[in-house]
């Protein structure tokens, strides 16, 4: 048996990272005082395929299937939209509050496997609902910069646009449709579509030819209505004072059809790193909350791969602490001292140590050849000889130093020496 295509298994080789850096986000998250939420990983069709939204990630690449009474479900694809249910329908929306929270959890998605790219996929987003100013806009900005920044990937830049409100988008799409119009035989087959469904995701088409078609196209900023661009250059404003490098990039508008407003995308400038470089990205959303039966109110947030993050550590030599391996092993030198070694582990254990123990019958040099080989700190040996006078030899594996140590004292001297980890 083989492991579904575009899945991968985490080896105990590698969990590690993932554990570090999933303490990682919920430190940063901590700081913040943004609350954890974990939604499910199925929802009903509808949550997802509502009528506003036609991005290829809803049109193309969901799971969808009905379950055996017939209802129709989807497999999460991102995670906003199951958060924002999850929101409304618990009522945690209440007048003149601002709600900050936060995910972390797996989406699946029917695309084509790349490197840092999968079909099972782990992402970790933040939502802030509840009102609409630039300063909220750049504070979530510097959130998702500093999740990736703080873990020590180098060389992240934030790209940003505005894509204007309800009106000025529509006055948009009808001129970019109009310029596209005479040369609409010429794009691809996707953009074909989007001319008619959303004609802003052409801009980010990833075909060379439909980007050469662009060249002279009408140019989102210039139909923004004077308050966005006051509220645009206050965001920018924003980021500057609190040095957040960023880019401004006319042609960013997302891959989903709900972001209104401030749109924004991480990326990281690495070689074979890949799509497009991106760790992930975000905007404002205006009509979302409605859509899925809340009240009329705006939100913005993000979402960041985690495979990206660690592909990125990887491509820049970024190491991340072992946070996994165990402070002691505790090792016997045969089958009469296992018993023991065993209830002396489990003492430690009770006692808040980070200790391990080998139950199979491996011989004592390969029990401290394991030991050393996952960079224990100390191991405690256990013998006829120490069960005879009562102690135990306590080897300390990076300065190779040993010593004779009382049963009764292992405790109190292995909390003296934990300073040395």
């Amino acid at each position: 048996m083989q492991k579904v295509k575009g899945t991968y298994d985490v080896l105990p080789s590698e969990s590690y990272k993932w554990l570090f850096l999933e303490k990682h986000i919920h430190n940063v998250m901590k700081r913040h005082q943004i609350d954890y939420v974990r939604t499910p990983v199925f929802e009903y069709f509808d949550v997802f395929h509502r009528q506003s939204e036609a991005s290829d990630m809803v049109t193309k690449e969901t799971y969808d299937f009905e379950d055996r009474s017939g209802r129709k479900i989807t497999l999460r694809p991102e995670g906003t939209a199951g958060v924002i249910r999850s929101i409304i329908e618990n009522k945690l929306i209440t007048p003149n509050h601002v709600l900050k929270t936060y995910y972390l959890g797996a989406n699946y998605r029917y695309e084509r496997p790349q490197k840092g790219r999968y079909r099972e996929f782990y992402q970790t987003g933040v939502e802030v609902i509840g009102d609409k100013q630039a300063l909220l806009d750049a504070e979530v900005i510097q959130i998702a910069y500093e999740v990736v920044s703080t873990i020590g990937i180098k060389d992240v830049v934030v790209k940003i646009n505005h894509l204007g409100d309800a009106k000025t988008r529509l006055n948009f799409k009808n001129a970019l449709k109009a310029f596209l119009e005479p040369l609409k035989d010429r794009l691809s087959e996707d953009s074909k579509m989007r001319l008619e469904s959303n004609p802003l995701r052409i801009l980010d088409s990833k075909v060379p030819s439909d980007q050469a078609l662009l060249k002279g196209a009408p140019v989102l900023y210039d139909f923004l209505t004077a308050s966005d661009q006051m509220y645009f250059t206050l965001v920018t404003d924003i980021l500057n004072e609190y040095q957040i490098p960023y880019i401004v990039d006319e042609k960013l508008v997302r891959g989903l059809d709900y972001y209104a407003h401030v749109v924004f995308e991480l990326q990281a400038n690495i070689d074979g790193f890949g799509s497009q470089n991106a760790l992930g990205g975000g905007g404002r959303y205006d009509d979302l909350v409605a859509e899925l039966g809340g009240p009329h109110i705006s939100g913005i947030g993000f979402a960041l791969g985690l495979e990206r993050i660690l592909l990125a550590a990887e491509l820049q030599g970024i190491t991340f602490k072992d946070e996994t391996s165990q402070y002691v092993s505790v090792l016997h030198m045969d089958s009469e001292s296992k018993i023991e070694a065993y209830r002396i582990y489990k003492r430690l254990l009770h006692n808040g140590i980070d200790v391990s123990f080998d139950f199979s019958n491996k011989a004592f040099k390969t029990q401290l050849k394991h030991a050393i080989s996952n960079k224990h700190t100390f191991a405690i040996i256990v013998g006829k000889d120490e069960i005879d006078t009562n102690t135990v030899q306590i080897k300390h594996l990076l300065t190779q130093t040993q010593e004779v140590v009382s049963m009764n004292d292992i405790l109190t001297y292995l909390k003296k020496q934990k300073g040395l980890l």
